[in-house]
């Protein structure tokens, strides 16, 4: 396999509501215990990749679910996807005290799919 898929993320404007709905179908723990109140589901050792459930950001109203890729060069994966017939979406840009670098584009179809360095 090339680069792995290591992050999950589903957004809802009743972000409450939906972890307890993956909370009660899946078994998932979701520890909201974080500044943010994002919902983390932890896989605690166990087969498959962590994830979150959260609100979207303020003024945004769309909802997404998306994954994350770790690769080793954010900038020039996104230049790759824009070559390929991607659109960039979001810039690589760094978590305040997390040493996890973020970017995001969508492909062809407009499904967005999430990058990450260091998580």
């Amino acid at each position: 396999m090339g680069q792995p898929v290591i992050h999950f993320e589903i957004t809802s404007k009743d972000a409450g509501r939906l972890q307890g709905f993956y909370s009660n179908l899946f078994g998932w723990s979701v520890d909201t215990n974080n500044p943010g109140g994002y919902g983390m589901v932890d896989t605690k050792g166990e087969r498959g990749i962590p994830g979150g459930i959260s609100a979207p950001p303020q003024g945004v109203d769309k909802t997404w679910l998306t994954f994350y890729v770790e690769v080793p060069d954010l900038q020039a994966t996104l230049d790759r996807a824009a070559e390929l017939g991607g659109t960039i979406l979001m810039p690589p840009m760094e978590i305040p005290g997390g040493n996890v670098t973020l970017a995001a584009f969508a492909d062809p179809d407009g499904n967005m799919i999430g990058l990450t360095k260091g998580m």
